[in-house]
């Protein structure tokens, strides 16, 4: 019986020194379509891999000459819910409180979602989300196609 203990600690040292020794290089092979990929997402602002720069400030924009755009941009649900009636009801109280703010109803079915806002940065929606928080429940930030002046 010890003889059978001592052989077997001796094999498992054996292969323990002998899986231990494994040595080498690695090598990764990376697919180019990756590279194509994360170009794409970084020109659609998507997950960016490059650092943007920041804006100091915001020049006044002319709405007269200016032309309205869709970019990338961010919005804030503050409504999901099976009712039209209180979907709307929702945006012209939201309306009332923020003129200045746009609003927009979407039908995904069976819900009507009301969004808000058309934020360039998520740090502007999430400032903005924050603030509404106290007003409106189940309040969230979303990617969105969003209508910029330019």
């Amino acid at each position: 019986m010890l003889k059978r203990g001592l052989v077997l600690c001796v094999v498992l040292v054996v292969i323990s020194t002998v899986a231990k020794a494994q040595g080498g290089t690695v090598e990764v092979a990376k697919d180019s379509l990756i590279t194509l990929l994360q170009e794409y997402r970084s020109a659609h602002e998507i997950n960016p891999t490059a650092t943007r720069t920041i804006s100091l400030g915001t020049k006044p924009i002319d709405k007269k000459t200016a032309t309205r755009v869709k970019r990338k941009g961010f919005r804030v649900q503050i409504f999901s819910g099976a009712s039209r009636n209180e979907a709307y009801d929702v945006q012209s109280r939201f309306r009332s409180q923020y003129a200045d703010v746009d609003s927009y109803i979407n039908y995904d079915e069976p819900n009507y979602r009301v969004k808000v806002g058309d934020f360039k940065s998520r740090a502007e929606a999430n400032n903005f989300m924050h603030v509404l928080r106290s007003q409106y429940s189940n309040v969230f930030v979303f990617v969105e196609d969003i209508w910029v002046w330019e």
